[in-house]
């Protein structure tokens, strides 16, 4: 069986029209998911990019494998998805990035490698790397096709069309100066099919997809394809109804984060991640074609999702920090073409899931045996039969918001590094959010699905604040590093249980 394991960068688990979308329009994941599960409740469990793709290639939860930020090495002791292909026989190939730096335990201290995280995965074949600092072998491929890039090549995806914007009175976004059938996300496509046609041994491809993420800039004409002025309003946007607590109120001044006062700005950013995703599914209908063109289709399984999701103005910011819904929640849909999973096709399954899931689902999928220390379980009861009275009964997240590139006077709220990390428990009702060095949060998300009321310090809650630190200590517990835990010395010889 091949693998095809797609990840399309900072999607919101919401924005699928077969979810009910109001606007984005996703017509090819749409027919995906009517041949497979859709999972309407999926989260990652970290972020941002390095943190969550470590739980999401490794199956390990951040405590464990300990990747805390965009930089922070992955420890070589670690196993993951293209390791275990490996051993298998397989070759695991990559389009696209992989936002890993290396452990530094043998390197010199000037390795190249050192001074990025935009590197690769232990074990992986890079058919194609691609990142947002080196557009790499899609910068070739401009240059060959007559453009002129900048000399700091990263500068390229930024790169607009002159004129005014949106905001500026212009009736629709400015366009990127690529042409459509240029773009990254065109070429990632051109080159999968390229990289995929019929052999006699089954293939495994990563395809990466750098979008929607950052910079939210389309080319024509998909810098038209929603109109600004249509865009849903941003959940508590000016944090006038929302709780009152340190960290949001921090996160609202960072100029990164803060989401823009503008509301043509702010607009014009949704209608462009909207419109990326919509390139992404355009181009993915093109993949998805040539399988089935090739009859390659019937012997192809297929995993679609994200490394993490978007605020997109929510609660007054962008990006993908801290604890609301639309950071953590993403989209995942499986195409499982074996017959055992013919009776869970066309169903959206509600029954929660987590990013380090997907390590052994794949395994399993293609025969092989998960090792004993993975954090996650497979899907695959799920794939035959969605049921949302089956799976998890609560789902867990880690954020860690130190910044070791500041000053030690300047670190967020005076906490130390190991202060500045929060945990979440997120159950079907309620979600608890603790922090090593604030205030906690509770939500009850049947009552208020926007996370609106912190029922943390209200006495009435004492019994269920309480009842859910338990749990999260208990989950720790379960869940810490168990790299020889299964395994004993005894007269025999080592046994593993």
């Amino acid at each position: 069986m091949n693998l095809l394991f797609i990840t399309a960068d900072q999607w919101r688990g919401d924005a699928l029209s077969a979810l009910g979308h109001p606007v984005v329009k996703t017509p090819n994941l749409d027919s995906l998911a009517r041949e497979g599960v859709l999972f309407a409740a999926h989260y990652a469990n970290t972020s941002p990019c390095s943190p969550s793709r470590a739980s999401l290639y490794t199956g390990l939860y951040q405590h464990n494998h300990r990747v805390v930020s965009n930089g922070t090495p992955l420890a070589d002791r670690h196993t993951n998805w293209a390791r275990e292909l490996v051993k298998a026989g397989r070759e695991p190939w990559l389009i696209g990035c992989t936002d890993q730096t290396p452990d530094p335990a043998g390197l010199p201290p000037d390795d190249p490698r050192l001074r990025t995280y935009e590197g690769l995965l232990p074990g992986i074949v890079p058919l194609a790397h691609v990142t947002m600092e080196r557009p790499g072998p899609w910068g070739e491929a401009l240059r060959a096709r007559g453009y002129e890039l900048p000399a700091d090549e990263w500068a390229v995806l930024w790169q607009r069309e002159p004129g005014p914007d949106y905001e500026d009175g212009a009736p629709a976004p400015k366009p990127w100066f690529i042409r459509s059938e240029d773009t990254d996300t065109a070429w990632s496509i051109d080159s999968a099919i390229a990289a995929t046609a019929p052999s006699a041994a089954p293939w495994s491809l990563h395809l990466s997809l750098l979008r929607p993420h950052p910079p939210w800039i389309a080319a024509e004409p998909w810098n038209t394809r929603y109109d600004p002025a249509a865009m849903p309003a941003s959940i508590n946007a000016d944090g006038a109804a929302g709780i009152v607590h340190p960290w949001l109120t921090r996160e609202r001044t960072l100029p990164l984060s803060a989401a823009p006062r503008d509301p043509r700005k702010l607009n014009r950013m949704k209608a462009l991640y909207f419109a990326l995703m919509s390139e992404v599914d355009h181009h993915l209908g093109r993949l998805f074609a040539h399988l089935k063109a090739t009859g390659q289709w019937e012997t192809t399984f297929i995993v679609f999702t994200s490394d993490h999701g978007e605020m997109l103005g929510d609660h007054g910011i962008l990006g993908k920090d801290g604890f609301f819904e639309a950071a953590y929640h993403v989209p995942l849909i499986i195409r499982d073409p074996r017959s055992l999973a013919a009776s869970g096709r066309d169903r959206i399954c509600e029954a929660l899931s987590e990013s380090v899931d997907l390590l052994p689902t794949m395994l399993e999928a293609l025969g092989l045996t998960p090792p004993p220390t993975l954090d996650g379980q497979s899907l695959a009861p799920l794939l035959a039969a969605p049921s949302a009275d089956t799976g998890r009964a609560a789902i867990h997240i880690e954020f860690d918001f130190r910044d070791l590139e500041a000053p030690p006077d300047e670190a967020p709220f005076g906490l130390s590094p190991e202060d500045a990390h929060l945990t979440i428990r997120r159950e079907r009702h309620y979600k608890f959010v603790h922090f090593a060095g604030l205030p906690p949060l509770l939500f009850d998300l049947q009552n208020d699905p926007h996370e609106l009321d912190n029922l943390a310090e209200q006495p009435g809650a004492a019994s269920l604040r309480l009842a859910m630190v338990e749990a999260l200590l208990a989950w720790r517990t379960r869940t810490s590093e168990r790299a020889y835990s299964h395994l004993k010395a005894t007269p025999s010889g080592l046994i593993q249980r």
